[in-house]
């Protein structure tokens, strides 16, 4: 069974930064590109950061240049850090396979940026 854990969401201040960490347990990591995805309230999921199993790295327009997404191929860990968090950044974190799994949907992880 593969599990999906998220964390290191929190409330943060416009401007600030968070780190997010997601550990992927199975055999899936080291073979697929992983995804950070968001959801904000009465709004789909999307897609916010990509890194290949290589390592090639994608973004959103909205938050290129303020997030980072890495791995650690040996922990079967998918960071994000984000930097100069705006209110619009607030949603549920999860992190995935790309494109994603229905079963490895995990909790998420909550992050808000108040004004």
């Amino acid at each position: 069974q593969v599990l999906v854990v998220e964390s290191g969401g929190g409330l943060v201040q416009a401007g600030g930064s968070l780190r997010l960490s997601c550990v992927v347990s199975g055999s899936i990591f080291s073979i697929n590109a992983m995804g950070w995805y968001r959801q904000a309230p009465g709004k789909q999921r999307e897609v916010v950061a990509v890194i290949s199993s290589g390592g090639r790295l994608q973004y959103a327009d909205s938050v290129k240049g303020r997030f980072t997404i890495s791995r650690d191929n040996a922990k079967n860990m998918v960071y994000l850090q984000m930097n100069s968090l705006k209110p619009e950044d607030t949603a549920v974190y999860y992190c995935n396979r790309v494109p994603p799994r229905g079963d490895l949907w995990g909790q998420g992880t909550q992050v808000t940026v108040s004004s």
